[in-house]
């Protein structure tokens, strides 16, 4: 059997995350028992939600343990098979972590699901055709719940769910603005994701100017805004939003050290009548299909064209890692394993 490399958590961080509280250690694969299946990674997805998985602390889902392989999804290709579904060569997606290889029991409900690459790449199943890009669908679809016509905001709008959330409300006829960091990703957004516009809030200090800048943007004000960030931005967009908005929250990366993000002006979601809904994409599988098919669609004509940041070798994860958390990446942060 292979060996294995693995990046475990070694220690937690205190306050900002570093590449020290990584450790990079070599396994064996073990010998399959029946119902397993070997995979060899060919991609891992870097994403934001593993910095709170960090954290020993209340939240939404259990803490990354100590010692033990960081959480992950990762795509690549059947190895062995002791699985009557799945036989050697198949190409795959999973959750099996920071890692080049994984066991996986094939008899556990979403363990691992067959893609088809004909039209797809295989690393777009980490993003625009994965879990990112359903999370765009569902908090657009099903929470922001657009009209043709309406205006939608997207913050850390050219990541891997900010470029899905594009695609998919300008499929509705709706005017779409990204807010992101830097005049180059700003540019992109415009010129590749076909945003209407982007505002850079590098530029702004405060949410007054913030939401000036958004005003100019949305000349009709906002009805709909898909949350990843929090803090200024949320205070900014807050004040632009129209009565009866919807914001769907994804994210709060700004507050993932762990200090508590206020929040300035609260009053406005009752001022507005507002919709405020959080939510989990992986508590929603019921919609997955659908969210895949047109996501999928919209990749294989060209609607959707998403960018990679892609690092390589899987040494090279906790260094992408803090990149991804300080907005280095351009579209899906991924880290190439073979």
């Amino acid at each position: 059997m292979p060996t294995n490399r693995q990046i475990v958590l070694d220690n937690r961080p205190q306050g900002e995350a570093t590449v020290s509280n990584f450790k990079l250690v070599t396994s064996d694969t073990p010998a399959l028992a029946d119902g397993q299946v070997l995979v060899r990674h060919h991609f891992l997805s870097l994403d934001p939600y593993m910095r709170g998985r960090m954290n020993d602390s209340k939240s939404y889902a259990a803490s990354q343990a100590l010692g033990e392989v960081m959480i992950g999804g990762t795509v690549g290709e059947v190895a062995e098979s002791k699985h009557p579904r799945y036989k050697a060569g198949d190409q795959v997606v999973g959750m099996g972590g920071w890692q080049e290889y994984s066991v996986v029991d094939a008899n556990q409900p979403g363990a691992l699901r067959k893609v088809d690459t004909t039209h797809v790449p295989l690393s777009h199943y980490l993003g625009a055709v994965g879990m990112p890009g359903v999370t765009a669908w569902y908090g657009l679809v099903k929470i922001i719940e657009p009209k043709a016509g309406e205006t939608v905001v997207v913050s850390a709008a050219t990541g891997a769910v900010g470029s899905s959330f594009a695609a998919l409300a300008k499929a509705r006829g709706c005017r779409v603005v990204g807010i992101a960091g830097g005049p180059d990703k700003c540019a992109y957004a415009v010129n590749e994701l076909h945003f209407d516009a982007c505002i850079d809030y590098k530029l702004h200090k405060d949410m007054y100017s913030l939401a000036k800048a958004l005003k100019e943007a949305c000349p009709n004000g906002i009805d709909g805004y898909f949350e990843n960030v929090g803090g200024m931005v949320l205070d900014a967009v807050l004040l632009r939003m129209n009565a009866f908005g919807r914001i769907a929250v994804c994210g709060m990366i700004a507050g993932y050290d762990g200090a508590p993000l206020p929040m300035a002006n609260p009053a406005l979601i009752l001022v507005n009548r507002l919709k405020v809904q959080g939510f989990i994409v992986s508590e929603h599988m019921e919609i997955w299909p659908e969210a895949l098919t047109e996501l999928g669609t919209l990749v294989g004509t060209g609607q959707l064209r998403p960018r990679e940041t892609v690092a390589q070798g899987i040494e090279s994860a906790p260094e992408a890692f803090m990149g991804l958390l300080r907005g280095r990446n351009f579209g899906k942060q991924l880290v190439k394993l073979i």
